[in-house]
């Protein structure tokens, strides 16, 4: 009989806490999921320069991006992994990057504002004479296509200069 009470009570329990969703299943979790999916990235001249592949991970808590260009760099392979979250503790878009030179940029203050999600660095010093604000603004510009367009200012963000401009199209098979 004790048994068949701890089933029942855990069978409740279960049922009882699914019924409320999961932990990222709020709107503001859901914000970024239209750069889910497997890339060509082209850049402004047309040329292919990269592939991405964009996942959720940790039931759908993290947007895990793998990019790894297209063509070599000095005999050298460029890749990198991006780690996208909801914090819901400061109400922004976070990102971690991470790459094969032993980068990490920390894009900590994002946002989601009229189909796009932009996300920026705080103003952080480069070397002894340079201080810089990198930011990434990802256009959702339909099923098929996103905009990813890389900007930095050296002032604070009186001006910002484009480090990159890339159209990733989603692949097909």
């Amino acid at each position: 009989m004790k048994k068949l009470l701890l089933l029942i009570g855990s069978v409740f329990f279960f049922l009882h806490s699914n019924a409320q969703g999961l932990p990222c299943s709020k709107p503001m979790y859901r914000q970024f999921d239209f750069w889910v999916g497997e890339w060509d990235v082209f850049g402004k001249s047309g040329a292919k320069v990269g592939n991405s592949k964009v996942s959720l991970l940790l039931d759908s808590c993290t947007i895990l991006e793998e990019w790894t260009s297209a063509v070599l760099q000095n005999g050298f392979r460029y890749s990198g992994k991006s780690f996208n979250m909801y914090n819901a503790a400061t109400k922004n878009w976070q990102q971690y990057w991470v790459d094969n030179t032993g980068k990490i940029t920390k894009y900590f203050n994002g946002h989601y504002e009229d189909g796009k999600m932009i996300l920026q660095t705080a103003n952080e010093q480069i070397n002894d004479t340079l201080w810089q604000i990198q930011k990434m603004t990802f256009y959702n510009l339909g099923v098929n296509k996103v905009r990813q367009h890389g900007e930095t200012s050296s002032n604070n963000g009186k001006t910002w200069v484009t480090s990159f401009d890339l159209e990733y199209r989603r692949k097909t098979y």
